[in-house]
């Protein structure tokens, strides 16, 4: 065995690496740019080496960077992770050049299924069923078309290289297929470097199911079992589970018998999934599916395997790339119980699912991790930023049952339980789909998210309560005494008049003034000027329960920087506080600059350079934690500098500076 590897990759399958090294007394090397100096998995590994700036092909792609860390710091073995490197034959090559072990399969299997292509003719030998369809070298539209033709409507525009639903298109017409033809090509070009495309049969009710294989290098190969990926959007993975809903000991058998069959066709060694397509239009027949393509590593998915086979499947890549023979025979691989996977991002499901940045303010997973009912893979923390350079995942949250009733229902109870601060995320969106009675029910394809999409990414609202929540926890009024001195006890109380406490609240660009008053033990008065409402808020061990007319809450609630978070079974909100302070002093004319009140992306510029502006107009508008915040001039001025629409700034960076113009009233 290594006695210290390398882990070519960062986020949460770095950290899934580590853990593994470190339960085999395995010395780890991290990686990182510049923007993940104090990554998670930089603290977790044992050494680690600054590989380039924050840009991933100055840094995660270099894979001379990357080999060089490894021989510096006496690393024997390299392992890719997934993404990046980890199918790039190029970098294996590279690898065994340099003395070092890549932990996965040869340079030669990689390229044997790097092209769709090449991969089906070759599987087509080995006697594993594929798609009907064309694979051939010819590219003119005239071969490509009447192919089509002859394959039958609808078919199935693909690029032979890449992956990740690029340069795909359905096509249902032969009036259609020359434009869509010409559209793959150009997005295949565009992705890979490669406009060259397959032509195939289109399956009305696809189910992604994939077999997890692993082959040694004594000749030996097994599965460990199916997942079904068939939740999809853009072809791109939402919820993976095994086994695979409504499959048949029959239907099992051929599947897995398949993809064996497929590994050693390539005398595969490592970890590797072979993907199929089935048709379950008539349910799960051994007759209905066909190869796809081979992911020759390991998957971001493989978490499910793991939970309902026992078995840690980067324990085994480390063992068989260290020349040992693979750790179980087939018939001695388990199968036990139900496992769910959902992979938790920061974006936006509302505005196309568009990638989110920002810092975690705070970051909870359920309670049930503690006791293994619930497996988290994270790579961030409380308190990391979600940047722009790279994929926006938070987490991938794993759970187990006895069945897929009761994992269905621990996955339902993992959502509600985790909570996010900073950062827009599709927890709703997940917990939609896990209730989804189709999902339910296991009747699940390819198209259900896409059919039913508006009710899956309808706006939840947190609960009723949420806001009065997050005035009552600006004012300051719910902390806690720290003496037991009267006048601090008793910080409501007024001789004459009930005190009142401003909170200036953002709300659609513009200030609402609330005042907060103490109207008796755990009672607060909170007045605008549309309403006056009381409430009574109790404090639990972990969150707040605020009670009052059409109000029922239990939350959390937390200062973040200019705002409060309020966070309740799974949902977030986040509502931006004005100092007060800071307003008057603006309102009185101090300062000739305007700088942004945290980390945010110009949206838009009302003005420019050398134009005269009044006080209250707005100057900018500023998107902050997928908020619009309107930046108004605090009274009449001339600019001197404005910011550039599409400019990210940084917190306190100058957004707006004004002419001085001495004891000029326009002076602000």
């Amino acid at each position: 065995m290594f006695s210290k590897i390398l882990i070519a990759n960062r986020g949460e399958i770095a950290c899934r690496v580590i853990r593994t090294a470190q339960k085999l007394g395995i010395s780890t090397v991290a990686v990182y740019s510049d923007a993940d100096a104090h990554a998670l998995h930089v603290g977790m590994a044992d050494e680690a080496v600054n590989i380039g700036p924050a840009p991933v092909t100055d840094s995660y792609l270099r894979a001379d960077h990357i080999i060089k860390a490894a021989l510096d710091t006496g690393a024997e073995a390299i392992h890719p992770g997934y993404g990046f490197l980890s199918e790039n034959p190029g970098f294996v090559d590279a690898v065994v050049k340099a003395g070092l072990v890549f932990i996965g399969p040869s340079a030669d299997s990689i390229r044997a299924m790097g092209l769709k292509d090449a991969a089906k003719r070759l599987m087509e030998k080995a006697g594993v069923p594929v798609v009907p369809g064309y694979h051939g070298e010819a590219q003119e539209l005239v071969v490509l078309a009447s192919k089509a033709r002859e394959i039958g409507y609808p078919v199935l525009i693909k690029a032979r290289a890449g992956g990740g639903g690029k340069g795909m298109r359905k096509v249902d017409s032969p009036d259609d297929f020359a434009e869509a033809l010409g559209s793959a090509r150009r997005e295949a070009k565009s992705a890979f470097g490669d406009d060259r495309v397959l032509v195939e049969k289109y399956i009305a009710k696809p189910r992604h199911i994939e077999v997890q294989v692993f082959g040694d290098n004594h000749g030996n190969a097994v599965h460990l079992y199916e997942r079904d990926c068939s939740l999809q959007r853009r072809h791109q993975k939402v919820i993976e589970e095994a086994p695979a809903p409504g499959i048949t000991a029959e239907m099992r058998e051929a599947m897995t018998g398949a993809a064996v069959k497929a590994a050693q066709a390539i005398k595969y060694s490592g970890a590797g999934t072979i993907e199929f397509i089935v048709d379950a239009t008539e349910g799960l027949r051994p007759d209905r599916f066909w190869f796809m393509e081979m992911n020759t590593r390991l998957q971001v998915e493989h978490p499910v395997t793991e939970m309902v086979t026992g078995l840690d499947l980067v324990e085994w890549q480390l063992r068989v790339a260290a020349g040992e023979k693979l750790p179980l025979a087939q018939a001695n691989i388990p199968l036990n119980g139900h496992s769910i996977e959902v992979r938790l991002y920061a974006e936006d499901p509302a505005k196309s699912f568009l990638p989110a940045t920002g810092t975690l303010y705070h970051l909870a997973f359920p309670n049930a991790v503690k006791d293994g009912a619930v497996r988290v893979e994270t790579g961030v923390r409380s308190g990391d930023e979600i940047s722009p350079f790279y994929d926006p995942m938070i987490a991938k949250l794993v759970v187990h049952g006895a069945d897929r009733a009761a994992a269905l229902r621990a996955m339902q109870n993992a959502l509600s339980e985790t909570e996010v601060a900073g950062t827009v995320t599709n927890t709703a969106f997940l917990a939609a789909l896990v209730r989804h009675p189709g999902f339910a029910a296991g009747d699940v394809d390819t198209g259900l998210i896409d059919r039913d999409l508006a009710g899956l990414i309808a706006p939840v609202a947190i609960e009723a309560g949420a806001k009065e929540l997050a005035i009552l926890f600006a004012s300051g009024l719910l902390k806690r005494p720290v003496s037991t001195d009267p006048w601090t006890a008793l910080r409501g109380y007024s001789h004459h008049a009930t005190l009142a406490y401003p909170v200036m609240l953002e709300e659609n660009g513009a200030i609402t003034r609330y005042e907060v008053s103490v109207l008796g033990d755990e009672r607060y008065g909170i007045s605008s000027p549309a309403d006056t409402q009381e409430l009574r808020v109790r404090h639990g061990p972990a969150t707040w329960h605020v009670t009052g007319k059409g109000i029922n809450l239990h939350a959390k609630a937390m200062t973040i920087p200019h705002g409060v978070a309020v966070l309740a079974k799974g949902a977030a909100a986040t509502f931006s506080v004005a100092d007060p302070f800071l307003l008057a002093e603006a309102a009185g004319g101090g300062g000739d600059r305007l700088a942004a009140p945290m980390p945010g992306l110009v949206k838009s510029v009302r003005f420019a350079v050398g134009d005269q502006v009044k006080k209250g107009q707005v100057l900018l508008v500023l998107e902050a934690m997928k908020m619009e915040h309107s930046i108004t001039a605090p009274h009449d001025g001339r600019i001197a500098e404005i910011a550039s629409e599409g400019t990210q700034v940084k917190e306190k960076s100058s957004l707006v500076r004004f002419e001085d113009a001495g004891n000029d009233s326009s002076k602000i």
